[in-house]
């Protein structure tokens, strides 16, 4: 059965009763612990440079690919140190991680002798295969990830918000949020939860401002958030979209000076027609003026109160 990252521990398209508590107690056995207060110069020199070769090995791919293979790499560096001086190591972890997370999602990856050559490196099978069983043991074999996408649906069900195209565009740009933010290592600290609430809480201001205060209250009195947590995970996910928002503008405005036709969803990576990927793909036209009105302050986040395993499915071979 294809491994989705919306439905880690049910195949059904909506998250059943039941698994709920089971997905919020599961899922610091999932984190990444790397921050940037606690991680060695190594582990944040490694994600600064396999990350944007993770996503230019996988661009034409389902981008639940590389966000998968992201978040292998992520534990794996930060459960085993990588050896010094062997730069090319860095290029066979994001392979295998990518390797790793096509299989769970079913989909055929393979990286062209071409394509390796010009990065200067030829792994052959064999090798990717022992460095993919090298970061299965030091994931324990957990490879049917919880992350963000795992809670979007529960999120949402605490919102009276009944028209399914509304549901269907707040999860979108959900979805699309936490893609953008998936490189600030910041992120890191917090669980895949508080990350899911975050977007939703960033995506409904963006989306339904009227309906923004019952929409952030409902997800911050939720039992399974802790509110600190959430002020803080929304400030870091905020700041990270408003750049990412600053990015696009400025690659606006440097393409109309050089009076070069402007669709902004050229801007943003190719994918196929799927239905998961328009979702991550759909991007809203938005001025400069509506970024910075939707500049918020901490405390619309409605903060309140004192301060305070599972075993991996067979893996197909490619």
């Amino acid at each position: 059965m294809e491994y989705e990252l919306e439905n880690p521990l049910t195949g059904f398209e909506e998250h059943q009763s039941d698994t709920i508590p089971s997905l919020f107690s599961s899922e610091s056995d999932h984190m990444t612990y790397i921050s940037t207060s606690k991680s060695s110069d190594l582990d944040v020199s490694v994600r600064r440079q396999a990350i944007p070769m993770i996503f230019q090995f996988s661009c034409n791919s389902d981008p639940f690919v590389p966000y998968l293979a992201v978040n292998y790499l992520d534990r794996f560096i930060s459960r085993q140190e990588l050896p010094h001086g062997k730069p090319w190591m860095i290029k066979l972890l994001c392979i295998s991680c990518l390797s790793l997370a096509a299989k769970m999602k079913q989909n055929d990856f393979s990286l062209t002798d071409d394509i390796q050559r010009k990065e200067g490196f030829i792994f052959d099978t064999e090798t990717i295969q022992r460095m993919e069983l090298l970061i299965l043991g030091a994931l324990k074999w957990r490879m049917r990830s919880i992350t963000p996408f795992s809670f979007i649906y529960f999120f949402i069900s605490l919102l009276k918000l009944k028209d399914p195209q509304l549901r269907q565009a707040l999860k979108n740009r959900a979805t699309q949020i936490i893609f953008t933010s998936q490189h600030e290592i910041k992120l890191l600290e917090f669980k895949p939860s508080i990350i899911a609430a975050s977007a939703l809480i960033s995506a409904s201001h963006e989306l339904f401002p009227l309906q923004f205060p019952s929409f952030r209250t409902a997800i911050s009195s939720c039992i399974y958030v802790n509110k600190e947590k959430l002020l803080d995970c929304w400030n870091v996910m905020n700041s990270t979209v408003m750049n990412s928002y600053e990015s696009v503008f400025d690659m606006i405005i440097s393409l109309s000076t050089n009076n070069t036709p402007v669709n902004v969803l050229d801007l943003h990576f190719s994918t196929t027609t799927s239905q998961s990927e328009k979702a991550a793909t759909a991007t809203v036209m938005i001025t400069e003026r509506d970024i910075k009105r939707r500049k918020i302050s901490g405390n619309d986040i409605g903060y309140c109160g004192d301060k305070s395993s599972f075993q991996v499915t067979q893996i197909q071979q490619c």
